[in-house]
């Protein structure tokens, strides 16, 4: 069976924006929990040239069954034409703590 939680990784230009997209994806119950890590630096390539930029990680913890949900919800949100959002499985974690992520984004 595959594991419930997820943990969905997203970048933001900022504190604030990271701030309004988790305020809004826990208001609309697909995402339990996100944890928002200050400064980060992304170098990457975009359109063909090497880019820089200081941005936040938001670390989203949701319910399988609720992430197309949440996907539909942060590209809607998000301000990046397109945004960095890739969910990884929580193989193992305290039982407790898993179920109260599933009660919280359940639909």
């Amino acid at each position: 069976m595959p594991a419930s939680t997820l943990v969905t990784l997203c970048t933001c230009p900022s504190q604030a924006v990271a701030e309004e997209i988790a305020n809004a994806l826990v208001e609309q119950g697909v995402a339990a929990c996100i944890n928002i890590i200050p400064t980060i630096t992304s170098i990457y390539k975009w359109q063909g040239r090497l880019e820089r930029s200081d941005e936040v990680l938001m670390l989203i913890k949701t319910d399988r069954s609720r992430y197309p949900d949440l996907e539909q919800a942060l590209t809607t949100l998000h301000p990046y034409e397109l945004p960095e959002i890739i969910a990884v499985p929580v193989e193992q974690g305290l039982a407790g703590y898993l179920n109260w992520v599933t009660q919280c984004t359940k639909n």
